[in-house]
């Protein structure tokens, strides 16, 4: 058996940190209940062993990353502590991608239930924040191409039955799109996670009637759930629940490429890169606002144009790039309106 050798990132962080050992096993125990992982039972010992080399099991990695975070006020990885990706990976991370339709909307709705459970402590299903290639190099994928779906051919009589149903699912559609209007105007005018609840509610019911809409609707549904996601993950953010908002962010990003809107896309990461600036990651901040822009292929609406160059100058003056904060700062001042950086609707009005 090869010989362990000391965690040196870990013990770096640790030391760092001004914590015991006592403490990061008393906070770690803490987060875990939270997280109802309640067989964890951490001591002084075992966090000895973690500085010794010793791998913890999931889902302390996940934990730690989220209690140095706080503590730093930035992004810590599992790499930046020297841990491995657990060897069972909680369902729907970032490496699985791309999602299907179906796939998408069972995420939603998993991951809303939990939050909605968890209620201000955040969803206990949240992967750990996500930085660099790991964030990157994934969410690129969403500039492919989803497959062709060929529908099944119907008889008559399934036909009438389908159309039927289909004038009920539009009043249902319309009757979200408007709720979602409503949230937005809300946060809006009062801001902060007041509502936060609600939204996930809202966007929980959007999930579960995906899961039975007819395809038709399906892009109108899933743009109304990026919507709802986008609100979810600023709200999150709003209280402290980062990695939470994170998630309903990525949610959002997969919702709207199944919608087909891509200049709401780029205006999601354009809300990404705005949190990752806020946690010290401004050239992540500036590769995500690329793909999106990539992405987009020159469908970007003048709003989401706008806010991309805000958040974009500010993470040229987070990484002391005068010139180009200038440049920036221009194109998004100059000919098209200014606007506030809080970005909510993104894409066109319907």
């Amino acid at each position: 058996m090869p010989e362990r050798l000391p965690n040196e990132l870990f013990a770096s962080w640790f030391v760092r940190s001004g914590w015991s050992k006592g403490e990061v096993a008393r906070l770690v125990n803490r987060r875990a209940r939270d997280l109802g992982a309640t067989h964890v039972a951490t001591d002084t010992s075992r966090v000895r062993r973690w500085l010794d080399g010793e791998q913890p099991r999931d889902p302390i990695p996940r934990i730690l990353t989220e209690l140095f975070s706080e503590r730093f006020g930035c992004v810590v990885t599992l790499s930046d502590l020297g841990l491995r990706e657990p060897a069972s990976p909680i369902a729907g991370t970032l490496t699985d991608l791309p999602w299907s339709a179906e796939r998408t909307a069972e995420l939603l709705a998993e991951f809303c239930r939990s939050d909605l459970i968890l209620g201000r402590r955040g969803a206990g299903g949240a992967p750990p924040l996500a930085a660099g290639a790991a964030l990157v190099e994934p969410v690129k994928r969403w500039l492919l191409p989803a497959p062709a779906v060929r529908p099944a051919a119907v008889d008559g009589g399934a036909a009438v039955m389908a159309r039927v149903r289909m004038g009920r699912t539009a009043i249902l559609v319309e009757q979200l799109e408007e709720a979602a209007r409503t949230f937005r105007e809300w946060d809006a005018a009062v801001g902060g996670g007041i509502r936060r609840a609600a939204v996930v509610g809202q966007l929980y019911e959007v999930a579960e009637v995906l899961r039975q809409a007819p395809e038709v609707v399906q892009p109108r549904l899933f743009r109304v759930a990026a919507q709802l996601g986008l609100l979810a993950g600023e709200m999150a953010q709003d209280c402290g629940l980062q990695a939470t908002a994170q998630r309903y962010q990525i949610l959002a990003l997969h919702s709207a490429k199944e919608a087909g809107d891509r200049s709401l896309a780029a205006g999601i990461l354009t809300a990404m890169g705005r949190q990752l600036i806020a946690l010290n990651r401004a050239q992540d901040a500036l590769e995500l606002l690329a793909v999106g822009r990539a992405g987009a292929r020159g469908e970007l609406e003048p709003l989401v144009c706008a806010a991309a160059d805000a958040v974009e100058a500010r993470a040229c003056g987070a990484l002391v790039r005068a010139g180009k904060v200038r440049a920036r700062v221009g194109a998004c001042t100059g000919p098209r309106p200014r606007m506030a950086v809080r970005l909510h609707g993104c894409g066109p009005a319907r």
